[in-house]
């Protein structure tokens, strides 16, 4: 384990302000997500699943569970965004997908918000508004594998493989009005003053992000998941790298500042590590740290129960067919105990709460 790691960094963007201010101004303003809590249009239904760690779960509906353009990976919670663990006096998990390419189209990325009492959700689509050198107003999806997620204050942080993380703003979420819409569901865009967005409602507009860096000689790292640690100095993001073979398995920790919920920067504007592990396991899809433990989900095929590895980064005891087939992201829920993750695999699609307990 190394405290000092060099040759990684991440690097903030500067904040769209502007082309985000226009696609609000297009639409009528943002609503934010209290608003759209309101408007949860599908349900989850309460479904068995596979793992000998499991305590509960749930499936998506019909068509959300066999979708072969949509692939659910990451997972974080409104226990992760607040101390009193709600969101407008709700239990929320958030879980980000990603679109494989049908018929030519690639739909990017998208977040499914879900009310845990009540088991209701809505998919919301992420784009990225700019604007072109004669102020034009573009709107593009976020082309992303959306491996993981941290939602802390009003950020919604997004895992981005190679490229580092791209970084939301929940309180700009926006809805489409009737008025504006298109109904081309294969297309996204400004149209004069319409507005087609793959069909969906909702839209999360991309506000910033942390550019992956790094020196010369140094293997680029993969921001393959994230999740949120609690720890006595403060918060701090955990990412790591899914690998096979011979490629790299690193777990990272960045600290977050409390009080913005950015990834904190150097006085460069840099954001470095401050704890690397090399000795991470091959198929990692998920890790985070809860006093001072770590637990790493990691995936076994389509058809094989997924494991959890917990303990020290080069001495993980593995627990085997613990999760359901396909596990990716992990998120802990502090209250209760839990740990929550999403397996992705067409018709095996859980959403999966893991006492701790279970684990030892």
């Amino acid at each position: 384990m190394s405290t000092e790691v060099p040759g990684v960094r991440l690097r903030r963007t500067a904040e769209s302000s502007d082309a985000v201010s226009a696609l609000g101004d297009l639409l009528g303003g943002t609503v934010g997500l209290e608003a759209m809590l309101g408007d949860l249009n599908r349900r989850a239904r309460r479904f068995r699943a596979p793992g000998s760690t499991v305590s509960s779960s749930m499936r998506w509906n019909v068509h959300d569970c066999l979708d072969r353009r949509w692939w659910p990976q990451g997972v974080t919670s409104s226990a992760d965004a607040s101390v009193d663990e709600t969101y407008a006096g709700r239990r929320v998990l958030a879980v980000s997908w990603y679109a494989k390419a049908r018929r030519g189209v690639r739909k990017g990325s998208r977040i499914s918000v879900l009310d845990i009492a009540s088991r209701a959700y809505r998919h919301v689509l992420l784009v990225v508004p700019s604007l072109d050198d004669s102020g034009r107003l573009r709107v593009d999806p976020l082309p992303v594998h959306a491996g993981g997620i941290v939602w802390h204050g009003p950020y919604l942080h997004v895992a981005a493989t190679r490229r580092g993380l791209f970084t939301a703003r929940l309180d700009q979420l926006l809805r489409v009005p009737d008025r504006l819409r298109t109904d081309d569901r294969d297309a996204i865009g400004v149209d004069g003053d319409r507005l087609a967005s793959f069909g969906y409602r909702y839209l999360l507009p991309v506000c910033s992000s942390y550019a992956a860096e790094y020196d010369d000689g140094v293997e680029p790292m993969r921001y393959s998941f994230a999740s949120l640690a609690r720890t006595q100095q403060g918060p701090r993001l955990i990412t790591g790298e899914y690998g096979r073979g011979a490629m790299t398995r690193r777990l990272v920790q960045f600290r977050i500042d409390g009080s913005t919920s950015a990834v904190t920067a150097d006085a460069d504007g840099a954001a470095r590590p401050e704890l690397l592990h090399d000795g991470g396991v091959g198929n990692m899809q998920g890790a985070t740290v809860v006093d001072g433990r770590w637990y790493v989900t990691r995936s076994r095929g389509p058809w094989g129960r997924g494991s959890i590895c917990v303990g020290e980064p080069g001495a993980l005891v593995e627990h085997q067919r613990a999760l359901p087939m396909g596990p990716e992201d992990l998120t802990y829920w502090p209250s209760t105990d839990l740990f929550w993750t999403v397996s992705e695999w067409p018709g095996r699609r859980w959403i999966a709460a893991i006492p701790r307990a279970r684990l030892g």
